[in-house]
């Protein structure tokens, strides 16, 4: 658990910054649907959601892919209640379907090290689905340790601690409808 919690009822103080706006997420969002739609024209595609940071873009994205589509969710762990990942992922949840002979779409809200995803690439792989993609919220290059394919972007970040619309910090924040920067205040 955080040794601090948020300084306000208003989560919006503790935000330094506003990286990306509603507005930019909201079309953003409907531009990777509508690639998503192109890509896979004619398929049936299962889309597989990280939780619990992915659950807002996913909601938000399965409104723009207008394809026949299943929805299933696996929960990972490899940050704790820290603000960097510790290179250890454990399965908390794994699927509930076969994604063998399937077109899968893995949807992250970040990506950083690449360690939690290329884990979750390498164990999806041996399950045999028939096409393996990434689609994540954002992208954070700098922090990249292992270099992980990544089929759709929505935004690249700096490396700064973000949270909103899924991204947390000790549970709270999820709920912003924007991505901004914490202040460091918060998380130090």
């Amino acid at each position: 658990m955080p040794t601090t919690t948020p300084t306000t009822p208003s989560l919006t103080n503790d935000i330094a910054e506003v990286l990306i706006n509603e507005a930019q997420i909201k079309q953003r969002v409907a531009e990777l649907g509508a690639a998503i739609n192109k890509d896979f024209a004619g398929e049936q595609v299962l889309i597989i959601a990280v939780l619990k940071g992915a659950l807002l873009f996913l909601a938000d994205l399965m409104r723009h892919v207008d394809l026949p589509l299943a929805v299933d969710f696996l929960a990972v762990s490899s940050y704790g209640a820290g603000t960097q990942s510790s290179g250890v992922v454990r399965i908390l949840k794994d699927l509930d379907e076969s994604i063998e002979h399937r077109n899968v779409i893995i949807v992250e809200d970040i990506v950083d090290s690449g360690r939690t995803l290329d884990y979750l690439l390498r164990m999806l792989r041996q399950r045999h689905p028939a096409t393996l993609h990434v689609c994540t919220l954002l992208d954070k290059r700098d922090r990249r340790e292992i270099d992980v394919p990544i089929d759709y972007v929505g935004f690249e970040v700096p490396d700064a601690f973000v949270v909103g619309y899924g991204l947390d910090y000790g549970e709270h924040y999820r709920q912003l409808p924007f991505i901004g920067v914490l202040k460091p205040e918060i998380y130090q």
